[in-house]
């Protein structure tokens, strides 16, 4: 009789301890100046603190991109509007307040922390620009000091680093490339024009059999590209494609690119710098991430107000999810494979949300109000 109370104790620790397990999470509401801590804590999602952002109590400065130190001890914001630039901020996650701050470009955007390096690099996507090549700030974290600007595409967004940390991916949205900088010598490595590589991926499944052919025009190299970059907006072009995000695979050599233009996603192979595989989805994908154990694809479909779960070994869509509001944004994915959490913008006077979704039952399971137009959204930690 002992035993089976001693078992049933256990049982009722075991359930209470999983449920007590929390993930939180921070996102940035664009049109309130303001940054939500979102906790959820495996049934209910809430936003625990609010923190206000931004230095002109008149103006909204619209924090756009949003990201978490490796070791969790800082988390970092761009604030897109600025006179004429935008701003960098870091703030501290033990109490959420600001560390520091420096300048960047116009419009910066998204962002990571190379983990070989101990940089951050962020997009500059130069909303309110002419069209011509922008750049890739360079920061150092510990000083907050800008160190270089690498010149990339027109529009530059999604900024993602690969799992060593040694490589840099961007895309750009209006000139329809994707980016490799090498993180350690902060310059261009390879050029891939999204458009060209795409329909030559298309080609090459048409003509399986027929044998192989690879258009090395789609193939661009560091030193192409500063003759590119140098004629500003004579050789830029309005992408098919328009990609705006880009991710790494954890395991595998290739990249997933987001193609907000052709309703696809782009599966490019770094190997061979070709586009090895592409996914139909639904219209507008915005922002692509790959869960930790690298056998999900998740994908905001922005134009649609839905959310696309895929099998990456079987190439196939396994659930379409509609969110709370329309517009939906940003990803992150829980180190335990187990949750996703989608910023949605909502329209008008709506407030932003952050949807959960489980990623075993393919399933919305709840959704956390913050300010209005949530975009910038970055995982913290999983608490036990």
């Amino acid at each position: 009789m002992k035993g089976k109370i001693y078992l049933m104790v256990l049982c009722m620790l075991a359930g209470l301890s999983l449920k007590a397990q929390k993930y939180l999470v921070y996102v940035a509401a664009e049109s309130e100046d303001e940054v939500a801590l979102v906790e959820f804590d495996g049934e209910q999602a809430k936003a625990v603190e609010t923190i206000p952002v931004g230095v002109w109590p008149a103006e909204i400065e619209g924090p756009h991109g949003i990201t978490v130190s490796p070791d969790g001890k800082y988390w970092y914001l761009t604030l897109a509007h600025g006179n004429p630039f935008g701003t960098l901020y870091k703030y501290s996650t033990s109490n959420n307040q600001l560390q520091g701050q420096t300048t960047l470009g116009l419009f910066p955007a998204s962002m990571q922390i190379s983990p070989a390096t101990g940089l951050l690099y962020c997009v500059n996507f130069n909303l309110h620009g002419d069209m011509v090549p922008s750049t890739v700030s360079v920061v150092d974290p510990e000083t907050m000091t800008e160190l270089t600007r690498i010149t990339t595409g027109a529009m530059p967004h999604g900024s993602r680093l690969s799992p060593d940390g040694t490589r840099h991916y961007s895309v750009a949205m209006m000139s329809g490339e994707l980016f490799e900088i090498d993180a350690l010598r902060l310059q261009v490595h390879r050029v891939l024009d999204l458009d060209q590589a795409s329909n030559t991926q298309q080609a090459h499944a048409s003509h399986q059999g027929h044998g192989s052919h690879q258009d090395h025009t789609a193939h661009q190299d560091h030193t192409a590209h500063q003759g590119h970059a140098a004629h500003g907006a004579t050789t830029m072009k309005h992408s098919k494609v328009k990609p705006t995000w880009v991710i790494p695979h954890p395991q595998w050599n290739k990249v997933y690119v987001a193609g907000n233009g052709s309703d696809q996603v782009l599966e490019v192979d770094l190997e061979k710098w070709e586009v090895s595989r592409q996914f139909s989805t639904g219209k507008g994908p915005y922002n692509v991430e790959v869960s930790p154990d690298g056998n999900k694809m998740v994908v905001t479909y922005k134009s649609e107000g839905t959310t696309g779960i895929w099998d990456l070994n079987t190439g196939q869509e396994l659930a379409k999810i509609s969110n709370s509001r329309k517009v939906s944004h940003g990803i992150a994915i829980a180190p335990d494979n187990k949750y996703a959490f989608v910023s949605v913008e909502g329209i008008g006077g709506e407030p932003g949300a952050v949807d959960v979704i489980d990623l075993q039952e393919l399933a919305l399971v709840s959704t956390a109000e913050v300010g209005k137009q949530a975009g910038g959204i970055g995982f913290w930690k999983l608490v036990p």
